[in-house]
């Protein structure tokens, strides 16, 4: 199969019975749920637009072994151009999206294809390890699958020193092995998309609190969703069944959160790619270089959202006859200012990236992981600045049916302003709550404070890959040269 269209994504949705459950209710098919299936139609948008005439070569290349067109986003790349190719196709999906939804397919197409590119080192653990990850990673570009992932154990309680308490009975772990293959039980979050998705992927956090080296919760593994024994618990849905007009973000990007159970799983040993190395897991991330790529994935759906944000907040100003305003033009500055320093963190990334011991084209780590760092609190800022243009206007928001019931001529007249029709004023005020103020929008801030860890992590990371003896010499040379220059 080539790169699939929307009715084959969602044809597969069905034809995969899954376990999924929404406030109280097992839900039967998760393409017609009042709460999901937007978010579906939404993930079948974006296949439909690897087959637009437009944007075909753009989004799909030849497949090295099947000589079909496949996504994009599965390519290992090898060339600057390649990563370039790849992110102005994640660009396509993420402006589709307005960056509103984080686990669009091509964020774990991209950390499957950083692992495939470095088979080897999952070798490192068993021969058959390596050889599983590359075919797992062709199986699922052939196929275009979507996946979602669950990588954070749920914990009883947490240590002084803040590292996860991994409890038998709570945390993910390998009970037992047999000739079938590994039989896991425990829990795990946040499964975003898992609903929607095809197959999981699991993976485990940074173990490093373990002194031995080998844990039976250390683990690598991607089983389809309709695994017996796996249950999807759902959060509350944000996709509150009103129209794209009163609701123009939660009623199409509703991407789900979920807990995921795992009642005694069998994963087959074709579909386990690490198995107990506290040491190989520990080092995934950095040896394999799949941070900087999903880091990379994930400034794309950045600058969307930036570039949302930004123009929202343009259009509103602008219908509010106040953008003239010194107070308005710093706050569209510093909008600004963050959506610009997404797109450069990017490029340059891009610019100064090289290959590493794989041979994949990686990009620079620091710029690209610089990225997650900004926008942790880079967006909540945007948000509140969003809030403050917005006022008290974000309160005039009748609904699209008041716009065709008995008061629809007052609210023509009053709710217009010198430069917006009431119409479009509304329409507009609507999308910035759904932003800024709506619970979707409230679960989007919570998002990104925490997408890539907590801040001090993030933190940590950042000064523990930064070049900091090329800056710390620099200033040495300076304080000890006789020189004028």
């Amino acid at each position: 199969m080539a790169a699939r269209t929307g009715r084959q994504y969602l044809d597969g949705l069905r034809a995969q019975l899954r376990e999924v459950w929404l406030n109280g209710e097992r839900v039967r098919d998760v393409t017609t749920h009042p709460g999901l299936a937007g978010g579906a139609r939404t993930i079948a948008a974006l296949y439909d637009m690897q087959h637009g005439p437009k944007l075909r070569d753009a989004m799909t290349f030849v497949s090295p072994s099947s000589g079909e067109r496949v996504g994009l986003s599965f390519i290992i790349p090898r060339t600057h151009d390649d990563l370039v190719r790849r992110r102005d196709m994640m660009l396509h999906w993420a402006r589709a999206t307005c960056g509103m939804m984080g686990r669009s397919p091509d964020f774990m197409n991209v950390t499957y294809a950083a692992w495939a590119g470095a088979a080897d080192y999952f070798a490192h653990g068993r021969p058959e390890f390596g050889a599983n990850m590359r075919r797992y990673h062709e199986y699922i570009r052939e196929n275009d699958l979507t996946l979602t992932h669950a990588l954070i154990n749920l914990q009883r309680s947490r240590t002084v020193s803040g590292t996860f308490n991994l409890a038998e009975g709570t945390a993910l772990q390998v009970i037992r092995e047999t000739d079938t293959g590994i039989v896991v039980r425990g829990a795990r979050v946040l499964a975003t998309l898992g609903p929607i998705s095809d197959e999981i992927g699991v993976y485990s956090p940074r173990l490093g609190q373990h002194a031995a080296g080998h844990s039976p919760f250390a683990l690598s593994f991607a089983i389809p969703c309709g695994t017996p024994g796996l249950r999807f618990l759902c959060r509350e849905s944000f996709d509150l069944g009103r129209s794209h007009f009163d609701h123009p973000l939660g009623s199409r990007f509703e991407e789900m959160d979920c807990v995921v159970f795992f009642d005694d799983v069998v994963v087959p040993w074709d579909r386990v790619f690490l198995l107990g190395d506290i040491d190989l897991l520990n080092n995934t991330a950095q040896e394999t270089h799949s941070s900087a790529h999903s880091a990379h994935q994930g400034a794309a759906k950045n600058i969307a959202k930036c570039e949302v944000v930004l123009g929202t907040a343009l259009l509103m100003t602008e219908a509010l006859g106040n953008a003239h305003l010194p107070h308005v033009e710093e706050r569209l500055a510093e909008l600004m200012t963050h959506t610009v320093a997404m797109r450069a963190c990017m490029r340059a990334a891009e610019a100064d990236a090289k290959l590493d011991q794989w041979g994949v084209m990686c990009p620079d780590i620091v710029p690209i992981e610089t990225t997650r760092n900004l926008f942790m609190t880079a967006y909540p800022r945007m948000v509140e600045i969003l809030q403050l243009l917005g006022s008290s206007s974000f309160m005039i928001t009748p609904t699209e049916k008041d716009l065709r019931g008995p008061l629809a001529p007052w609210i023509e007249q009053y709710l217009a302003t010198e430069t917006t029709e009431a119409p479009e004023r509304i329409r507009l005020f609507h999308l910035a709550w759904d932003i800024a103020c709506s619970s979707f929008g409230s679960r989007q801030v919570l998002y990104e404070r925490f997408f890539a860890s907590d801040p001090l992590t993030r933190a940590r990371v950042l000064h523990a890959i930064f070049p900091k003896q090329e800056v710390a010499d620099r200033v040495r040379a300076f304080l000890h040269s006789d020189n004028d220059l």
